[in-house]
């Protein structure tokens, strides 16, 4: 290597560990956010049997950071192993976790400091070119980066499903105007590339890059709004059995459900709690809060269809014009304010219609930000999946029990959203900020 060639190496080095060190210091500034903005008596409560104490989340992340990085990468000797079982995901279910002998508040907080002071110093010298597949491009550092920023949004859903007065505030979204763009778009069939195998912080589950074939389909520009889920209540949807599955009826059944959780009539207006504040549920908004049933029920209502996943990555990620696909819908660079609503910069989804810097080249528009998005598909395995660093991370949950999600929502970071990203969970859920939009075969 010349002399040049290494001073480009080493230049491209030191971007990455600035790049890695960001992420974990944004990841770090939010979880101290969400962890400071309550008393303790509100992080050590279970504010729903759905979901863990805040400090179990806290000290969780500091556990994974120690076990991959101190560990893992820097073959150092575990700092509290008593513990480990307390913040396995696997071995305790998240309404049993408030029964076990979880660290305080202070503690947590002093541990998971401590933890990301060695990572830090770890991340100074860390060799990201002859280390192991742990280490190359920097993986280990971008998958708890990813990791941190995941339990953080779990505990925004945390902090709207506490009661009480308001912790947390950001700015409300600029006016946009109402949008009058076309209501759906046209993706024309043929081959595409789905996933990645290029990615340096993919997930195993993004993995590998394959050829999928979609027959051309119509898919929704925007997601599915409020004001437009409300005419679907206005229809009699909740009551009217041929728009449900057997098994979503059954749920709506045994639920009493009647609307999106959080929201509740008020006369002739709608109204909905959000993060501890009450409000009309503002019609422009993408629909929230409401689980895989749900959404199917109403495509079907509306002589429509949940896009599979294949279908709604086309839609993402094809150029037509150069047959690539690319990173996020805008193209290969990273998210930028203008083009999506992202990392809780913002309480709630922007209206339809916003952020038409991001759209992708086919015109959709909002497919990452502001709400996940329910498919029809099951979590399976892409054609030569490969599991790593761990099978729990993905591999234990593929079957049909779990319903995918693409795209992210407002309470995503950008280090842990891209066009390949894939989330997933019961059809049942309805506290995440799950949202939808609609597609269509080209024969309908």
């Amino acid at each position: 290597m010349t002399a040049q060639e290494n001073g480009t190496a080493t230049a491209g080095t030191e971007t990455l560990r600035e790049r890695l060190l960001a992420s974990l210091v944004t990841a770090r500034a939010r979880t101290t956010l969400l962890t400071s903005c309550v008393e303790d008596p509100d992080l050590t409560a279970q504010h729903s049997p759905l979901m863990s104490p805040l400090v179990w989340d806290l000290a969780h992340i500091g556990n994974q950071e120690e076990l991959w990085l101190l560990r893992n990468v820097g073959g150092r000797e575990a700092m509290r192993p008593e513990i480990d079982g307390l913040y396995d995901a696997f071995e305790h279910p998240r309404s049993a976790r408030p029964s076990l002998p979880l660290l305080p508040p202070e503690e947590a907080r002093k541990y998971a400091a401590e933890v990301r002071g060695r990572a830090l110093d770890l991340l100074e010298g860390a060799d990201f070119e002859g280390g192991t597949r742990l280490t190359e491009a920097g993986f280990a550092f971008g998958m708890i980066a990813q990791h941190e920023q995941q339990h953080d949004e779990t505990m925004l859903i945390t902090h709207q499903l506490r009661t009480g007065p308001a912790a947390l505030t950001a700015p409300a979204h600029e006016p946009v105007p109402p949008y009058t763009g076309p209501a759906e778009v046209r993706v024309p069939g043929g081959p595409f590339t789905m996933g990645t195998s290029t990615e340096p912080w993919a997930l195993d589950n993004e993995r590998p890059a394959h050829v999928r074939e979609v027959a051309p389909y119509w898919i929704d520009t925007v997601p599915v709004s409020n004001g437009a889920y409300q005419a679907f209540i206005a229809d009699g949807g909740y009551d009217t059995e041929r728009w449900w599955t057997p098994e979503g009826w059954a749920h709506v059944r045994a639920n009493s459900l009647k609307a999106p959780l959080y929201w509740r009539r008020d006369g002739d207006q709608w109204l909905r709690r959000r993060f501890g504040v009450t409000e009309v549920v503002p019609p422009e908004e993408p629909v929230l809060h409401v689980c895989w049933y749900e959404a199917d029920a109403y495509a079907r209502w509306a002589g429509r269809r949940l896009p599979t996943e294949a279908e709604w990555e086309k839609s993402a990620r094809h150029d037509p014009v150069t047959g690539r696909s690319t990173r996020y819908p805008w193209g290969d660079a990273e998210p930028g304010p203008e083009h999506a609503n992202l990392g809780q910069r913002h309480l709630s989804p922007a209206p339809v219609g916003s952020y038409p810097a991001g759209q992708s080249p086919l015109g959709v528009r909002q497919l990452i930000g502001d709400v996940w998005e329910w498919t029809s598909s099951d979590l399976a395995p892409y054609p030569g999946f490969a599991a790593f660093p761990y099978r729990e991370y993905s591999e234990a949950f593929f079957g049909p029990e779990y319903k995918i999600m693409r795209g992210g929502s407002f309470a995503v970071d950008a280090v842990a959203c891209r066009g390949t990203f894939r989330n997933w969970d019961y059809p049942i859920r309805r506290q995440i900020f799950a949202g939808f939009r609609t597609a269509r075969s080209e024969s309908a």
